[in-house]
């Protein structure tokens, strides 16, 4: 093996391992994923990285979840399902979360759990994988690129703000009282 240059510094070129992920990891790739998916570093991420988005793709994808494992400990993850359209014969592949600890970047991690990812994807049928991206995020765009990905399409993605609907909401069916959540008896 000989070494990556990564910025600046010498890194000896890790053994990566990629396996399914089980139901310990889950602790372990929740946070990670909290570390590399944060309101500061991605503020226009549409999907929320919290703990039932982790659990939930486990329980429902098992098999589309998989891990990177060097020196005995998670150092990436990608986790993803597949999506059927009614009146289509075609399967779709969605990769959902590909976070790669910052310390092995450069040393293949994302590459090897795409292709694993890939090729669990035509395993089970899948004829066009998808994945998504801000149009600024470019180490993730040229990743992608290099996979083989192509024809991006530009989304734009609105958010409307309904807490204050909400509270006048509220408001109303408490007819502007604030009521106790609890009732106790007079006897309690």
């Amino acid at each position: 093996m000989e070494p990556v240059e990564t910025t600046g510094a010498h890194k000896k070129k890790a053994n990566i391992e990629i396996r399914e992920m089980e139901i310990d990891d889950l602790a372990t790739v929740f946070h990670l994923g909290e570390r590399l998916f944060t309101a500061r570093e991605v503020p226009n991420l549409y999907r929320t990285w919290d703990e039932y988005e982790v659990i939930s793709l486990f329980q429902t994808d098992e098999e589309f979840c998989l891990v990177a494992e060097a020196e005995e400990r998670i150092v990436g993850f990608a986790l993803g399902t597949t999506v059927t359209k009614s009146r289509s014969a075609w399967k779709y592949g969605y990769l959902i979360w590909l976070g790669i600890d910052p310390d092995y970047h450069g040393q293949g991690v994302g590459s090897k759990l795409f292709h694993r990812f890939r090729d669990l994807m035509l395993a089970s049928g899948v004829r066009i994988l998808l994945v998504d991206s801000e149009a600024d995020n470019l180490p993730a765009l040229h990743f992608f690129r290099k996979m083989g990905f192509g024809s991006p399409q530009q989304h734009i993605y609105l958010t409307l703000n309904l807490d204050p609907q909400l509270r006048q909401l509220r408001e109303k069916k408490t007819n502007g009282k604030t009521h106790s959540r609890y009732k106790l008896h007079e006897d309690e």
